[in-house]
Parts: C-alpha cells; sequence; structure tokens
C-alpha cells in the first residue's frame, strides 16, 4: 500500500510541470504528457519516489540521523516551518547563508553567540549599557535570528537535505554534493535532477502541493523518532523473552536428563583426548 493516494496528488496539484518551452531535458523520464503546452508530471514515479524518500528518511532518524529541510521560496516557507518543527529538525525557510554546510564551523560560532546574546539579555547583562549599545545588540540578534533561527538547535551537520526547488536552492545542493550529504528533492520539469540523490517529481510552486509532500517527509522523521524511541523497551523484551526461555529447561527437558546435568554425568564440554593418544602425538 502506498503512502499517498493518486486522489490527493491530483487534488493538490502535484502533476502540473511547467510549460513546455521551459522543460529540462534531463526530467524527460518523469514527463508523462503535454497537455495544453504543460508538461504532466509522471505520478505513478512520484508515488514510488515518495516511498523511497519516506523509507530513506525514517530509518536514518531511527538510527539517530537529522534531516534539514529547506525551502526558501514564498510558497514553501510556511510548510517548511511549520513540517520541521512539527517533527522536531531544522529548518531553513529565509536566505541560504553560502557555507551553511561546507563552512559549518563558522556557522556553528555565529548559532553559540545568538545563544550567548540572547541569555545575556534575558539575565539582564546588558542593563547598564548605553541606550545605543543595548539597540545594537537588539538588532544583532534579531539578525541572527532571522538567519539561524530554524538551525540554532542542529549540533552538527545534517545526515540528509530535503528540498524544495533545486533551481533556487542551487547552493545548497551543491554544498550537500561535496560533502556527500544525500539530497532528497521535489524537482520540477524545469529544474535539472543532476545533484539530487533521490528525486521526486513534483509541482514545486503550488503551495498545496508542496504542503502535502512535505508533510510526508515529516512524517517520516515522526515514524523514525518512533522506532529509536522504542528501542531500549525491545531491547529490555528481548532479554526478558531470553531469561524466560531459559527458565523453561524443566518444560523441555526430561526428568533423566535433568537428574544427569545436575549430577555432572552430562557434559557438553570437549572430551579430553586419552593419555596414550597425547603422548602418541
Amino acid at each position: 500500500m502506498s503512502l499517498i493516494s493518486m486522489k490527493s496528488l491530483l487534488e493538490t496539484g502535484v502533476h502540473f510541470g511547467h510549460r513546455t518551452q521551459k522543460w529540462h531535458p534531463k526530467m524527460k523520464p518523469y514527463i508523462f504528457t503535454e497537455r495544453n503546452g504543460i508538461h504532466i508530471i509522471d505520478l505513478q514515479q512520484t508515488v514510488a519516489a515518495l516511498d523511497t524518500a519516506y523509507n530513506l528518511v525514517r530509518d536514518q532518524v531511527a538510527r539517530g540521523g537529522t534531516l534539514l529541510f529547506l525551502g526558501t521560496k514564498r510558497q514553501a516557507q510556511e510548510s517548511i516551518q511549520k513540517e520541521a518543527e512539527r517533527c522536531g529538525m531544522p529548518y531553513v525557510n529565509q536566505r541560504w547563508l553560502g557555507g551553511t554546510l561546507t563552512n559549518w564551523r563558522t556557522i556553528k560560532q555565529q548559532i553559540d553567540e545568538l545563544k550567548r546574546l540572547e541569555e545575556g539579555k534575558a539575565t539582564g547583562q546588558f542593563v547598564r549599557l548605553t541606550k545605543k549599545e543595548q539597540l545594537m545588540i537588539d538588532r544583532r540578534i534579531s539578525k541572527l535570528q532571522d538567519r539561524l533561527g530554524g538551525i540554532r538547535n542542529m549540533s552538527r551537520l545534517p545526515d540528509l537535505l530535503y528540498v524544495v526547488d533545486v533551481r533556487r536552492e542551487d547552493t545548497a545542493v551543491h554544498e550537500a554534493n561535496i560533502l556527500r550529504i544525500p539530497v532528497i528533492a521535489l524537482v520540477d520539469t524545469n529544474c535539472d535532477p543532476g545533484g539530487v540523490d533521490y528525486v521526486i517529481p513534483s509541482n514545486d510552486d503550488a503551495i498545496r502541493a508542496i504542503k502535502l509532500m512535505t508533510a510526508k517527509i515529516a512524517d517520516a522523521v515522526l515514524e523514525g523518532a518512533a522506532q529509536r524511541k522504542d528501542e531500549p523497551a525491545a531491547l529490555e523484551a528481548a532479554e526478558a523473552a531470553y531469561a524466560e526461555a531459559g527458565e523453561k529447561d524443566e518444560d523441555l527437558l526430561g526428568p533423566a536428563t535433568l537428574a544427569k546435568m545436575g549430577s555432572g554425568e552430562l557434559s557438553f564440554e570437549e572430551p579430553s583426548a586419552p593419555a596414550s593418544a597425547a603422548q602418541a602425538e
């Protein structure tokens, strides 16, 4: 059973590509037909690609991985923030800062600066400064929050990158390619899928389409997190079952066998070689 129905894909316009004159030749395998000068995306491939991406995200998160959501175009900003926050993952929905991935050390320093300034303001460390100095600090905090607010809790590079509109986010895709971070992306008919590891052919302009697809990726994160949370309980259950199985020897072995094991008459150790044989060797 697929994660998503054809009806929901059609209703949200996932199948609508761009005008035929704006297409990218590398997207030809994902195009079903042309209608009124518009390319129509093959939704069967969309469903299959989404299933693959869903499983990848779920399994990666279950192993403790992190997914970074990225979409800075106006149509994607709200969905990216909402779904990333829903599943507890970092996101970028404003301007992508060049070097966010490839120059992570510097970005991390700015995140630390933001946290220090926020803490200082909250604890009243800046009350003795002049009004001008306090205003400059407030502006710095606001600027850092706009740039880094979505990734402030990201302590290391992400394991996966999810992108809406690879044309707009080409810098981020390139950085991920350099660092060999797998890229999952909604790829429209006017985009080059070359730098994307997991292409999900889809309309990347319609708000409803973006919302639907991004929500499914967030669902995968939540499922993976639930699996990871259940791991200790599953391990305890397995150990308990193993111990219980050991306690059931009396139910599996006959009285005579148990008596021999208790007296030492029955042993499963390798018998020692006879003295004569040992001397002969």
